[in-house]
């Protein structure tokens, strides 16, 4: 049995800085600018990016710790400093932060107990997007035919 490792996703300009990306599951998720004169709401390029790093961490930590309780909160914010500088634009000082609660009993108990660590290994060992950004992955950019 062969393990297929390669993710991907293909992205078409819809509009002058409007954008669609699709996943080979059929899925989009739209963004662009984040221009004010468009209405401003698009999630630009950079917020997908903090989305990708606690929507990933989201889904490990939740599905550690829902094994025991459902939570009454579960918030994640993620936060970085865009700067430019000699070695380009870029992310610094990334930060995610979890807030999360559980019902006051014993399976919630259980949870809050489990939540430290399951952060932790997330973030570690098992969240693709923080490992990637954290070890420096390079990136290989080409010019294809139309």
């Amino acid at each position: 049995m062969t393990e297929n490792t390669l993710r991907s996703v293909s992205v078409e300009r819809t509009g002058t800085g409007h954008f669609t990306a699709t996943n080979p599951r059929g899925g989009t998720i739209s963004f662009g600018t984040g221009s004010a004169g468009d209405g401003g709401t698009d999630f630009t390029p950079v917020e997908l990016l903090l989305a990708a790093l606690g929507g990933c961490s989201a889904v490990d930590v939740d599905v550690a710790t829902s094994r025991h309780s459902e939570p009454t909160e579960f918030t994640v914010t993620v936060t970085g400093n865009k700067v430019g500088d000699e070695l380009g634009n870029r992310l610094t000082d990334l930060a995610v932060t979890f807030s999360v609660a559980f019902p006051d009993d014993e399976a919630g108990a259980r949870a809050r107990a489990i939540l430290p660590r399951a952060v932790k290994v997330s973030h570690d060992k098992l969240c693709t997007v923080s490992r990637t950004v954290e070890t420096g992955t390079p990136v290989t950019v080409t010019v294809g035919e139309a």
